[in-house]
């Protein structure tokens, strides 16, 4: 994944999912490509090099490739050979909701794994969203537990985005786990002022687990998604999509305009959100250095929706693990082991 918007036509950039590396590039036809970044010549990321038209060129040698990574052009010499068909991985990639998404298993699978709907952000009449990514240093599920574990408001003292969180509902369907609480939301000093209480049941939340995404959901006025992509063991990229149907004029029963919200939301993702979730990364972070360290420590963990995000991050991974070796069944053994 990445942001639409950093990917220019003409520019190239690297994505890593589970220590892969691919090449996204964007063709001065707007769209977007991956392939593999390497080159089948000296393996060099093809990132380093640039885009020609609609196709990426290698830095080294200016070997060519289209955008289902065969090689199109070789500008030096052949030494009396034709030329040669070589070629390397591509994928599906799709754009929606200000994402870059792609697909990087077996393309023939891609339309069994669709892109969430989110119908609210698409259509002429669209709420307002402003894509933020950020690069933390954990393993995905102890993202997905701190966004859904809503006992930390302590950590949040400051901006106070949920009070006094008492969990009402934890259960597991399938590969989702939906949890509700009753809190209370947007106490911050200067959220506050712009959340309309008259309108929006502030006092309940409910969120999902939904493998490998995670939501949340106030009285279907407020709204988010996190999307993740892991990079390695100890390294995620975090994709947010925060969206409101209306926010109101401070002091005011006034809804403000639908017009005016995508530029409010640029301002409270530049000055609430990104420094809040910014606390979330440093305590996560600083929960991944104490994992590597105590890592066979038992957990004191008493939240249950911790648990059951646990569990079917474990089974969903064991169930790779099982399609990659079936006949040595594997087992995960520790019940906090984090794994892809």
């Amino acid at each position: 994944m990445e942001v639409d918007e950093r990917i220019q036509p003409g520019q190239v950039t690297e994505v890593v999912f589970w220590k892969r590396s691919i090449a996204l590039f964007r063709g001065w036809d707007g769209r977007v490509r991956a392939i593999e970044n390497r080159c089948a010549h000296r393996q060099l990321k093809l990132s380093l090099g640039g885009v020609d038209d609609c196709q990426l060129v290698c830095l080294y040698h200016g070997w060519t490739y289209d955008g289902d990574g065969r090689v199109v052009r070789i500008p030096h010499d052949l030494f009396g050979r034709r030329m040669p068909e070589f070629r390397i991985a591509s994928f599906p990639v799709r754009v929606r909701y200000g994402l870059v998404w792609l697909f990087p298993g077996d393309s023939a699978l891609a339309a069994e794994r669709p892109i969430p709907e989110i119908p609210e952000i698409e259509g002429p009449d669209r709420w307002a969203c402003r894509p933020l990514s950020f690069t933390w240093r954990a393993h995905h599920s102890m993202i997905i537990d701190n966004v859904s574990d809503f006992t930390h408001a302590h950590l949040h003292r400051k901006y106070r985005p949920f009070d006094d969180a008492r969990l009402v509902r934890c259960e597991t369907a399938g590969d989702s786990v939906h949890v509700a609480y009753d809190t209370r939301v947007g106490r911050g000093r200067i959220s506050g002022l712009f959340v309309d209480r008259d309108r929006i049941n502030t006092n309940h939340m409910r969120l999902c687990y939904q493998y490998p995404y995670q939501w949340s959901n106030t009285d279907d006025k407020i709204k988010h998604w996190l999307f993740v992509l892991p990079i390695d063991e100890r390294t995620t990229r975090t994709f947010f999509l925060f969206y409101f149907e209306s926010l109101k004029i401070p002091w005011t029963a006034v809804r403000i305009p639908r017009a005016a919200m995508d530029f409010v939301l640029r301002l409270a993702n530049r000055l609430l959100i990104a420094p809040l979730l910014d606390q979330d990364r440093g305590a996560v972070e600083a929960e991944q250095e104490g994992y590597e360290v105590h890592w066979d420590e038992p957990i004191a963990e008493i939240n249950p929706a911790v648990r059951a995000f646990q569990e079917v991050t474990i089974r969903k991974w064991q169930a790779h693990l099982d399609r990659l070796v079936p006949q040595a069944g594997a087992r995960t053994t520790p019940a906090m082991q984090r794994t892809p």
